[in-house]
């Protein structure tokens, strides 16, 4: 585990704890009670948003071996360019297709996994997202905005159609594991504690089992 950053597993933990608080101990919780693909996936996150290549490719043969499937990650870095940036996104990206030549030379057949399904080409994909981001956050949104969203609209927009509708709702993974995975990449950044602190919450309102 010494590729984890003490900052970053430390949130994951806060988050495994806070939506695990009724059947996990005191125990549990200071013997850092990931499993291996909670770790797998939290250390790719975060050294995806960070651009730390080298540990990346590290993270990505160990998440492999511990059966994540490539589908599986190949979403989580998709899904990290709306937090992290396309150059990091895609640098992660082409380090994960050198990976997988790596092991495909020495033999290795990693499960690809299911294909995610696309938002429907007739679905009214700001109502989509509106409906996925209400799910997050547990609270229904007024019509009337506020704040930013009324400052600039289209980051409104952008966010609900783009974000939680063309990313966040298809399903390979569900939308625990992209909390999972917004919040340990935002860990390891600085400057966006109040998006760090509001995907937590969001995390805490998922359902779904974080990893299988």
């Amino acid at each position: 585990m010494t590729i984890f950053d003490k900052k970053f597993l430390q949130w994951a933990m806060l988050f495994v704890f806070a939506i695990n608080i009724s059947t996990m101990s005191a125990q549990d919780i200071n013997g850092g009670s990931l499993n291996t693909h909670q770790q797998s996936l939290a250390a790719i996150a975060a050294l995806t948003a960070t651009g730390n290549i080298e540990k990346l490719k590290i993270a990505l043969h160990s998440g492999l071996n511990a059966g994540l499937k490539v589908n599986e990650v190949k979403e989580a870095l998709i899904q990290l360019y709306a937090y992290c940036g396309f150059p990091r996104s895609l640098n992660a990206l082409n380090t994960l297709m050198t990976v997988l030549e790596e092991r495909k030379a020495k033999g290795i057949k990693d499960p690809v996994g299911k294909d995610a399904s696309p938002v429907a080409e007739n679905a009214d994909k700001y109502q989509v997202g509106k409906k996925t981001l209400q799910m997050l956050t547990g609270k229904e949104e007024k019509d009337t905005k506020s704040g930013v969203n009324a400052f600039a609209p289209p980051i409104d927009t952008f966010l609900k159609e783009h974000l939680f509708a063309d990313i966040f709702s298809r399903d390979v993974l569900t939308f625990r594991q992209r909390e999972f995975v917004t919040i340990s990449a935002l860990s390891a950044m600085d400057g966006v504690e109040p998006q760090l602190q509001a995907h937590i919450a969001m995390g805490k309102n998922t359902v779904l089992p974080i990893i299988s």
